[in-house]
């Protein structure tokens, strides 16, 4: 419990580091593709090559590229055409997709999953009611797929760990996770990355390299280890201590002049759909 603690606190300010300093100023895949490369530069040297099961070797390749390199692409282009607070919110449906994934891992149909997906699109809805385009649906479905990736990539290294036990201890078996990301942010890097907009200010680099040595290289190691020492609800509550902490910061700190009724209503719309879900889960375990 105490590494994810740890860890939503971390992400509670990285949050608003992207959206107030790098969402539009820098271009998102360089972002990514910096916080992959300083993170595997702390990982990758103390990563054991040779005493690691191959099996294990490709499962976390493709977990690093779901839940760092998909995830992280899509959050950063959702920042373009949405506020912090509205980001914060949506993230708030990862624990549903835990569920659709699980469901789908056992090979059964959950309606409530799906009623508890529509919800959560009305509680979107309501946060941008007077402002609702093709661009915001556009950063809400890329959220939805970033909440999909990362609740994937929990769900595959738990499972993996628990499969493949091992005496070296985790971080020496975790560099193949970057690599994985690497695969993802670096092709898309070098076909849709623009020069002109990389960082030109120090604040800016300062933050790239706090979410790159802290955010991604420890932040991503103590939550999956985490995720190993707790049970499945507990993760799932996990997941979303980091969006009040989040909101909190920022409406204090950045975004004093957010709508808040509108802002609330949403969210307990949201806050529905994540309980309709939960109680599917109950009934149909």
């Amino acid at each position: 419990m105490g590494y994810l603690l740890v860890v939503t606190l971390i992400q509670a300010f990285s949050f608003s580091l992207i959206g107030e300093y790098l969402a539009g100023h820098v271009d998102s895949y360089f972002a990514v593709l910096v916080r992959v490369v300083l993170a595997g530069l702390v990982f990758i040297p103390l990563t054991r090559w040779r005493q690691v099961e191959p099996r294990f070797m490709r499962a976390m390749l493709l977990i690093g590229a779901l839940q760092f390199g998909v995830t992280y692409v899509c959050l950063y282009l959702s920042f373009r055409v949405l506020t912090v607070p509205e980001v914060l919110l949506f993230t708030i449906l990862t624990p549903l997709h835990v569920t659709l994934i699980e469901d789908a891992l056992n090979r059964r149909f959950n309606p409530w999953a799906l009623i508890a997906a529509l919800v959560a699109v009305l509680g979107a809805a309501v946060i941008r009611l007077d402002r609702i385009n093709p661009d915001f649906f556009m950063g809400f479905l890329l959220l939805q797929l970033a909440n999909f990736t990362y609740a994937a990539g929990q769900v595959l290294y738990k499972h993996l760990v628990a499969r493949h036990p091992s005496d070296l201890p985790h971080y020496r078996r975790f560099g193949y996770f970057y690599l994985g990301a690497l695969a993802v942010v670096l092709p898309a890097f070098l076909a849709f990355g623009k020069a002109d907009f990389w960082p030109e200010a120090p604040l800016q680099w300062s933050v790239l390299v706090f979410l790159g040595l802290v955010s991604t290289a420890l932040g991503m190691y103590w939550w999956n280890k985490g995720a190993c020492l707790v049970s499945g609800g507990t993760l799932a509550v996990m997941n979303n201590l980091h969006v009040p902490l989040g909101l909190l910061v920022n409406l204090l700190i950045w975004n004093q002049h957010e709508d808040l009724g509108r802002l609330a209503l949403g969210a307990l719309v949201i806050l529905g759909a994540v309980w309709i879900s939960r109680r599917g889960a109950l009934r149909t375990s």
